[in-house]
């Protein structure tokens, strides 16, 4: 890939990749090591989070076409090999609130019709954890898929509140979860089972626990605002480039002082 045209986005907005393809096979061997690797700059590079786990999905059978969305993704790295988190000096001691924004797609893993759910929390203005993980369950509505992706944000949460808790020689403290579902908002709160949620896991409620012992506060967050929107789908440029800068990744050395 040297060489490379680098470009903007690491996959193009509503594309989409099937386990049953008629491409050729490509090589198995070289897909996975170069997928894995991509996973692990995910730890440091959340603006990848999305894509990397959805090529994760095809290293049983990788053909041409799966391969071709992983050049892609090399593509973008190449384009922004001086970008990455940047922490402030001192941020943590002033802020030590744990605020955590969480999201959904709706169905889009065509060959299970799957969801996938998206969470990024914050110390302060700091980025600490992330994720981009495909749903267990087939939701039936986007406020249900919402919800589910909720429950993990919430377990997530918890471990945090815990850790940090311990860290500071304190009490776990409430934190903050920020939802732009309206409709599924109201499910984390609202104890009495209805037609909404009659049919979900009784497992799946374990946020309203967290809501009614105080561990966490659910609120609404507008849609443009909703941070975790980077990990659930691939976005167009211009809404890609905003949330990646509002997640603190930012161009931290000049492209020179990049060693490869």
């Amino acid at each position: 890939m040297q060489g490379c045209n680098p470009c903007t986005v690491p996959m193009e907005p509503r594309f989409k990749l099937s386990k049953v393809s008629s491409a050729p096979a490509a090589d198995a061997s070289l897909y996975r090591s170069i997928v894995g690797s991509l996973r692990y700059l995910t730890h440091t590079r959340p603006d990848i989070s999305f894509v990397v786990g959805y090529v994760n999905r095809f290293m049983e059978a990788p053909t041409t076409e799966h391969f071709a969305a992983v050049k892609r993704i090399l593509r973008y790295m190449a384009g922004t090999l001086s970008y990455g988190l940047h922490y402030k000096k001192g941020e943590g001691k002033k802020n030590t609130k744990l605020v955590g924004y969480t999201d959904s797609d709706m169905a889009g893993n065509i060959d299970t019709r799957k969801s996938t759910s998206g969470c990024i929390f914050f110390l302060g203005s700091c980025p600490i954890s992330w994720y981009s993980l495909k749903q267990r369950v087939v939701a039936l509505s986007s406020c249900e898929a919402e919800y589910i992706a909720a429950i993990s944000a919430a377990c997530q949460g918890i471990w945090l509140s815990r850790l940090l808790g311990e860290l500071q020689d304190e009490e776990p403290a409430p934190f903050e979860l920020k939802m732009d579902n309206k409709a599924a908002i109201e499910l984390c709160k609202n104890l009495v089972f209805h037609e909404r949620s009659k049919h979900i896991d009784t497992r799946y409620h374990f946020i309203r626990d967290c809501v009614d012992q105080g561990k966490t506060r659910v609120n609404y967050i507008n849609t443009k605002d909703q941070l975790a929107d980077i990990l659930t789908k691939a976005l167009g440029r211009i809404q890609f480039e905003e949330l990646r800068s509002k997640i603190g990744m930012i161009k931290i050395a000049k492209p020179e002082e990049i060693k490869t």
